[in-house]
C-alpha cells in the first residue's frame, strides 16, 4: 500500500454479497448485521432470502437490500425471470441485479434481450445488469450495454463471480461504453484492498464482494501507527477488526458467496471466479 495515498471510504461503496447456495438463514442474518455495522451500501442475496434479510434491514435502513434475478446464468424463460423479480420486489428488495438472456445475445437477438430486461425494469426498482465482461467478445459486450441502457438499466455490473476476476481495465471499458448513462459496479474476484482501491480509482462506484469485512479490516489496519481509513488512532480490537458487528456474534466470520466462495479470494476454483 502506497503511503501518503488518499484512501476512499470504501464502506459506502460495498454491496456485501451472500450468494453461496449452501449457506442458510443464520448466514443471511450475519451478513445483514455486518453490513449495518460497517455501513455498507447494500446486502446482495438470492431472492429466496429477501424476506429474511428485510426483517433484519428495516425499510428505510441506509443499507440497500439487493436481490439477484436469474442468477447465475440467466438461462430461464423471461416469464420466470419476471416472476422472480416480482417476488423479490414484493418481499422488500430495494434493487435487482439481473442476469440477462445470454443465449439470445449469442444469437444476435437484441430484441429478446431488450424485452427480457425491460420486463424487469418496468417494475420500478433500480436494476443492474450482470454483463460478464470477462467472457463476452467486444461486439457482444457493446450490444449488451446498448440494449441494457435502452431497457432502463441503471448499472452495469461486471460479473456474477462465476468467471475470471474483474480488472480495472474492464471497469474502465464499461465506463467508456456507458458514456455517463449508467454507473458501474465491479464484482467478481475482489480479493484484497489494493484491488478494490484500483477498481474505485478507475470509476467503479459499487463493489460487489463477500469479502467486505476483510476489506474493512485491511483498510483500518494501522499504517505508521494510524488508522488508514480516517487517520485516527485505533485500539487493538478495532485495528484487527475483532469488534463484533451490530447484533453479530463475536465469533461469526464474514459471510461468503459466489462473489467469493473463497474462490475469488483464496483458491479461485475453476468456474467460481
Amino acid at each position: 500500500m502506497a503511503r501518503g495515498r488518499e484512501l476512499p471510504d470504501l464502506a459506502p461503496l460495498i454491496d456485501h454479497a451472500l450468494l453461496d447456495p449452501h449457506r442458510g438463514r443464520q448466514a443471511v442474518i450475519t451478513c445483514c448485521d455486518e453490513a449495518r455495522h460497517f455501513g455498507f451500501a447494500g446486502v446482495c442475496v438470492a431472492s429466496r432470502w429477501v424476506g429474511i434479510a428485510r426483517e433484519r434491514l428495516p425499510s428505510g435502513d441506509r443499507v440497500r437490500l439487493i436481490s439477484v434475478v436469474g442468477f447465475p446464468f440467466g438461462a430461464v424463460p423471461s416469464a420466470i425471470k419476471r416472476a422472480e423479480a416480482e417476488a423479490a420486489a414484493a418481499a422488500g428488495a430495494d434493487e435487482l441485479d439481473v442476469v440477462p438472456d445470454f443465449g439470445a445475445l449469442a444469437d444476435g437477438d437484441s430484441g429478446a434481450v431488450l424485452d427480457d430486461l425491460a420486463a424487469i425494469t418496468e417494475l420500478g426498482l433500480p436494476v443492474k445488469v450482470i454483463v460478464e465482461i470477462g467472457r463476452l467478445q467486444p461486439q457482444a459486450l457493446e450490444l449488451l450495454v446498448e440494449v441494457s441502457i435502452d431497457a432502463g438499466v441503471r448499472w452495469l455490473k461486471s460479473g456474477s463471480g462465476f468467471g475470471p476476476p474483474v480488472t480495472p481495465a474492464q471497469v474502465e471499458r464499461l465506463r467508456q461504453l456507458a458514456r455517463g448513462r449508467a454507473a458501474v459496479k465491479a464484482s467478481g474476484g475482489i480479493a484484497d484492498l489494493e484491488q478494490a482501491l484500483a477498481l474505485v480509482e478507475v470509476g467503479a462506484t459499487r463493489l460487489g464482494t463477500s469479502r467486505g469485512v476483510a476489506l474493512m479490516q485491511a483498510l483500518r489496519r494501522p499504517a505508521g501507527g494510524r488508522d488508514r481509513s480516517r487517520g485516527a488512532e485505533r485500539d487493538g480490537a478495532e485495528a484487527s477488526g475483532d469488534a463484533p458487528g451490530e447484533g453479530r456474534p463475536a465469533e461469526a466470520g464474514p459471510a461468503e458467496g459466489p462473489d467469493d466462495l473463497r474462490g475469488h479470494g483464496d483458491d479461485r476454483r475453476a468456474g467460481l471466479g
